[in-house]
């Protein structure tokens, strides 16, 4: 070997086992020849590592065995398929298998080389092959050589969990080559930095502070290639070589120290799993998209907030935590964007995550085992602390509830709290911009550690614009400024901001002082989504026009931006400074750096928080900088200059989050007293306790630099009409909250003013206040610049209101100050209180004294809650349905037509109401006032839910929700009956209610009231009625007011063919918007039982074409057109990125907003990803009433196999939570077919299995689509697109099933005589061509039911027979069974072959009357129950029509015959029905009504109208009531259009006619159904039909 390398060694259980070098190959080949002798080395590597480094290792031990002069070893290798799915059982024994095979004996080396992978698994080899051998560790990522090579834990894994089945079993050697660093991703690197800081800070916190200051120094050693083995001898070895060996050196030594006193982790090695207890469990659910350092980055700051919260370890210590791993871009939190695009986010709930913890080896006991740390380099015990659950849920949860007992003051805090809240966020983002432009070294005491200033500090960096350090355990910033010498960040590297607003103001004109030779290079700043709206176009017109080179790079006016490496021009520079002062602040921050002195402009309308920039002003003053103002104006002089760094700068707290704590002072009748704000703060927010809190009864006292404020008795705000609070107008907020519960003055009213910049804030704070409040019940009003809040008592306020915070710190904290006097408020989005008091929720409990508790969303306290495992209980389906909504929406329409189809009575509010009363509604309420209206009306409601709670419907009165106590009513019943809200567009309503007079005036506009009460509406209802006249099919049809209301009560419309022996399949929509598509809905879904909106590829038109999100309105009208152009189930699916589809996958909460939508429409089938939050599905689940939840499984990867144990462990999931399971994965060939098919077979062999929707994607897959039994997908010629790869036709799937044996060819026949001209087989066979099935339809026209008609139906290949005149009875006697109907009707037209008992049978059965009572429902659907019908003839045909009418409900049926006994024996023949036999048609009984339904089942022959043709029947024009809208039906084939026909044409234009032909076609369509179990596609088969009727007339 040449010149020993120069080895860095690291002792370990008293060896010098750890060598750390770089270039080692030939080191180490001789080192373990040298030591340890064997008659076998095997090196084991994967696929990854093999291509870089395999063939050096050969090279160097075949030249060092080349040396041995005695017997010389073999060197053997094998290369295995990378990642963690093979570190398990089977690749364990592939290993062992090979070593067997090769005769490798109990002398044998084994070499590991690779990643934590492939050590973890060799070393377990290494420990039970010939129970045990020698082996050595080479790692070749950072992770491996700082964490799971060091130590000797040795595992594989298994499906209950990673690591379960190992030994401890140390390694005669560790090779550290730092050079094998350099062929590492970055993003594997930084993978294993995260072990490395998590090292530094348990143990080290000087070892911490250099990684903290030099991360990119560090990372110049693997992006720098280390040519001629550079780094090999200490000579040759760069600065950036040294600290990374030195790094690694450092990291390996704190291990090797704990696992010397501590091997088998009994205490003190607990401590290198910080960040690992919740790291684990996160890394358990979504492996492999997310590396194990990225996870356990995630779980350090998680657990670190664990510490904070529990009063160990301060802020400071966690936010240097947070910059040193997001400096080595790592993630730090769940909401990170790498972790929520990964499929398995969305099962990141609390339970899950703590489930997963309970299983982890440290644990013992019920608490978890967590590393608690004390302070950066220090851990709070020598060993890791158990935690209550309660502990770590409140960490983990996405929202929080201040938990508190109004029955109890120690509920309500301390009584007295004196405190200091964090920096200023202003006065911190100023002076780091102050600081780094700065000449010369600034401490700053006293920062802000929060997002905002995080990001300031690392945007700094990036320009090169400074360098930060850290003195005072964090407490102290050092800043050693640049001069305003700034840079261009690196090539492709955008400075992203968040939502972080005043670093992208601030940043804006700083990045304009970059200079650069090459100006075609520019700065890119942008932020998330919410920040990429927020504008900035005035302060980039203003440096544009000054000559600054600025481009958008999306949309016009906001981030991101371009920025061109100019400078800044200065000289006069005019800017509009109406929206915000930090478009101010960012011009005289940065103007002494501009070429010119700059004077500065403010136009265009009065100037936003002048306090703001007096702060600025100020601030550069004590930086060397001399701002002036000309009198009485708002133009600045700005001299040129460099600023200069005082050596120390201390930040005033921040006065807008001084007004939380002395908010909830005065809200509690507590005191409070802040330390470093007071008088003399610069903040204008400091005047909040004076300026507001005094005026509303708190006693204020504040000094120069202190504020103490003492509450009135809890309930003694007052209100105080109007405060103007321009200057601290981030302090309204908070001032909304107190006044949501400040009384007196007139009318309760505060009214705030001065605040128009804060709808665009992080978010439109004026509305997001109006609409929050509201979900307390706290009115309010929207102004030109402000808002009034209506104040009420604050136990009149609504519990248990959940608050949406749209991202906002100032939103959260603000509703945290209402939740101490109103229980169970739940704040959501508890993390957005990062951007300026990230220990918020923990001084609140630490501090200020009050309970603070976990709460995952949905909530948990949720009444409606269904537990994980549990069986859902559907709603009670007799209880009565309540129908609400605005007036003149049509609930009384459309409760009376729901009320007929339920066969229900119908109650109305207001006919009750005025029935009870004995006074109509208008005079009441004129008499009475509005007040004891609402009061009677509420008195109304309980009694109707009293009297009518069970097979009712009701329709209430519009402003029924206007009192707290009816709506408290209607969300209870809404738990366990349907309440329906019925909407209707604004437009239409009021039109409606101009002409409306019957009620009385609101004595307001309709569109205010309508405001009001829409989210009242929302909230007390459970389901939503789409009222649309727009829509095709006019106001409400009945057919969906039919299909609607019979799903809310328990007869859902779900496909048929979802059942065990039969097929089913819907159509997958891939339109952005179906309407066009409408009119050919019924060519599209032919054969299908149900169809599929994709609502994630729906685009509203109107909408920001950008948004992946349709919006809800568009949703609901798309569902509402779909369901007027057929009648077929919907699957209402959306589906995201991840899974295949096009919806964000980290956009959860909108697509379960979505989702509740589908049940709130009664949508039949939901389709849920199991891979969402578990918590999310099984509320969702609870609240779905009749509709079925499709739990979904996608794996788009190709690398999913179906007898894996995580395909079980899906469909295990899915089974749980949904009502039908869909596993989709992708075939790569035939066989992963024929694997899925066995896997459903022995699914579906399980006692109660659910229907499996199980398929392959891809063309492979096709044969999955084609077997699968359940709800298949299939497409159509004239979509746009397949909804999936691999998708095929209804029809293709026909004719594939055909050929596959699996759907053999059926004849089909029609026995009867004469038959020759039946349309019969044109229908049937019309229909089987459609549909693509290979069935045939025949004529078999015999004298007599003989050995013809016995020998087709003993065939095997009997489908079915239809069965006419004259053998309707006689062919009876060769059938097994009758339905009802045929019993009843006493003849049989159609034969079914069918298997009862494993015997096949023949079953006759009657579809004439379900011809007749198709007729007469598609034509009259509005006809209900008629209340009288009439039946012409006394044959067979006319038992068919008694019955149809029967079924109707008709309440009278008059059967008229010229054979009056025959009529008579009509009559005896159905004594359960009120059938009549009449003796003329010319006038009716004196007490029953004219026939709305008249039906004739005579020869057209034998009527007349004339007179003429002797025995006729005359059909007189009395016959019909003209002035009704009935149906009248003529069965007689021929001709068209009968006397009957034409009669009631002159006589009774209104009333609807039926030939003979269409009744034929609708008992047709039933035959088709039942024979085929499919649709009979009408349009096509109606059509041809009639062509050829016609034609033969």
């Amino acid at each position: 070997m040449d010149t020993a390398p120069d080895i860095l060694k690291v002792s370990i259980l008293g060896h010098d086992s750890i060598h750390c070098g770089f270039h080692l190959i030939p080191y180490i080949a001789h080192t373990v020849l040298a030591t340890l002798p064997a008659s076998v080395y095997a090196l084991i590597t994967d696929t990854n590592v093999a291509p870089f480094y395999l063939s050096a290792f050969e090279q160097a031990f075949t030249a060092e065995i080349n040396k041995l002069s005695s017997a010389k070893p073999r060197f053997l290798t094998r290369v295995i398929t990378p990642g963690e799915t093979v570190k398990s059982r089977e690749g364990k024994a592939d290993i062992e298998d090979f070593l067997l095979l090769e005769r490798c004996t109990r002398d044998t080396v084994i070499l590991a080389l690779g990643g934590g992978v492939i050590g973890d698994l060799v070393g377990f080899v290494a420990a039970t092959f010939m129970r045990g051998v020698r082996f050595v560790q080479i790692p070749t990522t950072l992770l491996a050589m700082v964490d799971s090579s060091v130590g000797g834990k040795t595992a594989i894994d298994t499906p209950a969990g990673k690591n379960l089945i190992g030994a401890f079993w140390q390694p005669e050697y560790v090779f550290i080559d730092a050079a094998f660093l350099e062929t590492l991703p970055e993003r594997e690197f930084s993978n294993g930095m995260a072990e490395v800081v998590k090292t530094a800070a348990i143990w080290d916190e000087n070892e911490f502070t250099s990684l903290e200051n030099n991360a990119p120094l560090i990372y110049t050693a693997i992006r720098t290639p280390s040519t001629g083995y550079a780094g090999r001898h200490i000579a040759t070895r760069s600065t950036s070589q040294s600290l990374l060996l030195s790094v690694i050196r450092g990291s390996i030594y704190v291990k090797a120290h704990i696992v010397t006193i501590d091997e088998r982790e009994t205490g003190l090695r607990n401590l290198v799993n910080f960040g690992h207890t919740i790291g684990h469990a996160i890394e358990a659910v979504l492996t492999p998209q997310m590396l194990h350092g990225e996870c356990v980055s995630i779980g350090m700051i998680l657990e670190a907030e664990v510490a904070r919260g529990m009063g160990i370890l301060k802020q400071v210590a966690v936010g240097r935590l947070v910059r040193a791993l997001r400096a080595y871009g790592l993630p730090v939190s769940l909401g990170d964007q790498r972790v929520t695009r990964c499929p398995g986010a969305r099962s990141l709930g609390v339970d899950r995550l703590l489930d997963i913890m309970r299983i982890d080896k440290k644990n013992s006991g019920p608490q978890k085992k967590v590393v608690i740390l004390s302070r950066i380099g220090a851990t709070y015990e020598q060993k890791a602390t158990g935690i209550a659950d309660a502990v770590i849920a409140k960490v983990l949860s996405e929202a929080v509830k201040v938990e508190v007992d109004l029955s109890v003051d120690a509920s309500l805090g301390k009584q007295h709290v004196k405190m200091a809240t964090p920096g200023s966020k202003s006065i911190s983002n100023r002076a780091l911009v102050l600081a780094a432009l700065a000449q010369g070294t600034c401490r700053l005491k006293n920062l802000l550690h929060s997002d905002d200033t995080q990001v300031m500090m690392v945007a700094l960096q990036e320009l090169k614009g400074a360098s930060f350090a850290w003195e005072d355990g964090g407490e102290t910033l050092v800043v050693s400024g640049g001069s305003g010498a700034l840079q261009v960040p690196e090539a492709g590297k955008e400075i992203y901001l968040g939502n972080a607003g005043t670093a992208a103001r601030f940043l804006t004109t700083v990045c304009t002082l970059v200079s650069a030779p090459d100006t075609s290079t520019t700065t890119v700043i942008t932020g998330n989504a919410r920040m990429k709206q927020r504008p900035i176009g005035p302060l980039v017109d203003a440096l544009r026009a000054n000559g600054s080179d600025i481009a958008y790079n999306e949309s016009e006016g906001c981030l991101p931006l371009s920025i061109a490496p100019k400078g800044l021009q200065g000289g006069v520079i005019r800017l509009a400074a109406s929206v915000s002062s930090q478009y101010v602040s960012s011009i005289l921050l940065c103007a002494p750096y501009a070429r010119e002195a700059v004077t500065l402009e403010l136009v265009g309308g009065a100037v936003i928080s002048q306090p703001y920039i007096d702060m600025t002003i100020t601030m550069m003053r004590t930086f060397g900088v001399h701002v002036t103002r000309d009198p009485g104006t708002d133009v600045y002089h700005i001299p040129q200059g460099v600023y200069v760094n005082p050596p120390e700068y201390a930040i005033e707290s921040d006065a807008s989050s001084a007004t939380y704590p002395l908010a909830i002072a005065a809200i509690t009748g507590t005191t409070c007293t802040l330390e470093n704000i007071g008088s003399e703060s610069l903040q204008g927010d400091a005047r909040f306790a004076v300026d507001v809190l005094k005026r509303m009864g708190c006693e204020v006292v504040q000094t120069a630099s202190e504020t103490t404020v003492t509450g009135p008795k809890r309930g003694g705000l007052k209100a105080i009409g109007e405060v103007d609070m321009e200057p601290m107008t981030d302090a309204f907020l908070t001032a909304c909250a107190l006044a949501a519960v400040a009384q007196g003055g007139e009318g309760n009213v505060t009214r705030i003013v001065g605040i128009a910049n804060q709808r665009v804030k992080e978010c439109n704070r004026i509305r997001a206040m109006i609409d929050q409040l509201a979900k307390f019940g706290v009115q309010t009003k929207e102004l030109d610049d402000g808002l009034e809040v209506y104040g009420r008592p604050f136990n009149t306020l609504t519990r248990g209101a959940s608050v949406h915070c749209y991202d906002d710190h100032r939103v959260a904290m603000a509703f945290s100050v209402l939740g101490t006097v109103v229980p169970d408020t739940i704040i959501e989005e508890k993390r957005c209180v990062e951007k300026t008091w990230p220990n918020w929720w923990d001084d609140l409990e630490n501090k200020i004294g009050l309970k603070v508790g976990g709460v995952e969303l949905p909530r948990a306290e949720s009444s409606t809650a269904a537990s994980p495992g549990t069986p859902f209980s559907p709603p009670t389906a007799s209880a009565s349905v309540i129908i609400i909504g605005m007036r003149g929406s049509g609930k009384t329409h459309v409760g009376m037509l729901a009320s007929a189809e339920l066969s229900r009575p119908f109650i109305d509010a207001d006919a009750y109401f005025e029935s009870k009363h004995k006074i109509g509604v208008r005079e009441f309420v004129h008499v009475n006032g509005w007040p004891a209206f609402r009061d009677a009306e509420t008195d109304v409601l309980k009694e109707i839910l009293k009297e009518a709670g069970s097979g009712h419907v009701i329709s209430m009165g519009g402003g029924v929700v206007e009192i707290p106590e009816a709506r408290e009513m209607l969300k209870t019943y809404a738990k366990t009956g349907p309440v329906v809200h019925v909407l209707r567009d604004i437009k239409e309503i009021v039109t409606y209610l101009g002409e409306e007079n019957a009620r009385p005036a609101y004595g307001e506009p309709v569109v205010e009231v309508y405001k009001r009460r829409e989210p009242w509406f929302a909230e007390c209802a459970n389901y939503d009625f789409i009222n649309n006249p727009d829509l095709a099919g006019g106001e409400a049809t009945n057919a969906e007011v039919s299909r609607f209301f019979r799903h809310i009560t328990g007869q859902p419309n779900l496909a048929q063919n979802v059942a065990a022996g039969k097929r089913s399949y819907f159509l997958s929509l891939t339109y952005p918007d179906v309407t066009p598509a409408l009119r050919h809905i019924p060519d599209l879904t032919t054969g299908v039982d149900a169809v599929e909106l994709r609502v994630d590829l729906l685009r509203a038109p109107d909408h920001d074409a950008l948004s992946a999100i349709p919006p809800r309105a568009y949703v609901t009208a798309q569902v509402a057109a779909l369901r007027r152009a057929t009648s077929l189930p919907i699957v209402f699916t959306v589906r995201t990125i991840a899974q295949g589809g096009a919806f964000p996958d980290n956009a959860e909460k909108d697509a379960f907003e979505l989702l509740g939508l589908a049940l709130r429409l009664a949508v039949e089938y939901v389709d849920v990803e199991i891979c969402e939050s578990e918590r999310l599905i099984t509320d969702l689940a609870s609240r779905k009433g009749f509709s079925q939840i499709v739990a979904s499984w996608h794996d788009w990867s190709g690398k999913m196999k179906w007898n894996d144990d995580v395909v079980s462990s899906k469909y295990a999931i899915a089974s749980r939570l949904g009502d039908i399971v869909k596993i989709v994965g992708k075939a790569n060939a035939l066989q992963d077919n024929f694997a899925l098919y066995d896997f459903v077979a022995k699914a579906s062999a399980q006692p109660g299995a659910k229907p499996i929707i199980a398929i392959n994607m891809g063309v492979e897959g096709q044969m999955s689509r084609i077997l699968n039994a359940t709800l298949s997908p299939v497409t159509h010629p004239l979509l746009p697109s397949k909804a999936a790869p691999g998708q095929l036709s209804f029809t293709q799937i026909q004719k594939a099933l055909n050929l596959l044996g699996q759907l053999p060819a059926r004849r089909y026949f029609l026995f009867g005589n004469p038959i020759a001209h039946s349309m019969s087989p044109t229908l049937h066979n019309t229909g089987f061509e459609v549909l693509g099935l290979p069935h045939t339809y025949e004529l078999l026209e015999t004298t007599d039911v003989g050995e013809h008609i016995k020998a087709a139906l003993a065939a095997p290949d009997f489908g079915g027979a239809s069965v006419t005149i004259p053998f309707k009875l006689d062919v009876i006697p060769l059938l097994d069974k009758l339905s009802p109907a045929a019993e009843a009707i006493g003849a049989v037209n159609t034969i079914i072959p069918v298997v009862e008992g494993g015997n096949r049978i023949l079953y006759g059965d009657n579809t004439d009357w379900v011809g007749i009572r198709e007729s007469i429902r598609s034509r009259a659907p509005s006809i209900g129950a008629p209340a009288a019908a009439l039946v012409i003839g006394a044959g067979g045909t006319a038992r068919a029509a008694i019955f149809a009418l029967q079924s109707m409900g008709a309440q009278r049926i008059y059967i008229f015959n010229r054979t009056a006994s025959k009529a008579q024996a009509l009559v005896d023949a159905f004594p359960d029905a009120p059938v009549k036999l009449i003796k003329t048609l010319d006038a009716w009984p004196a007490e029953g009504p004219a026939p709305t339904v008249i039906v004739s089942t005579v020869p057209a022959s034998a009527t007349t109208v004339s007179g003429a043709g002797t025995g006729a029947v005359l059909l007189p024009l009395a016959l019909f009531d003209a002035a009704a809208n009935g149906v009248v039906v003529d069965m007689a084939y021929r001709p068209a259009e009968t006397p009957l026909l034409g009669l009631a044409k002159r006589a009774a234009p209104s009333w609807a006619t039926v030939m003979g032909v269409e009744v034929l076609l609708e008992q047709g369509y039933v035959q088709f159904e039942t024979w085929t179990g499919r649709r009979c596609p009408k349009h096509v088969v109606s059509k041809t039909v009639l062509e050829k009727y016609f034609a033969t007339a």
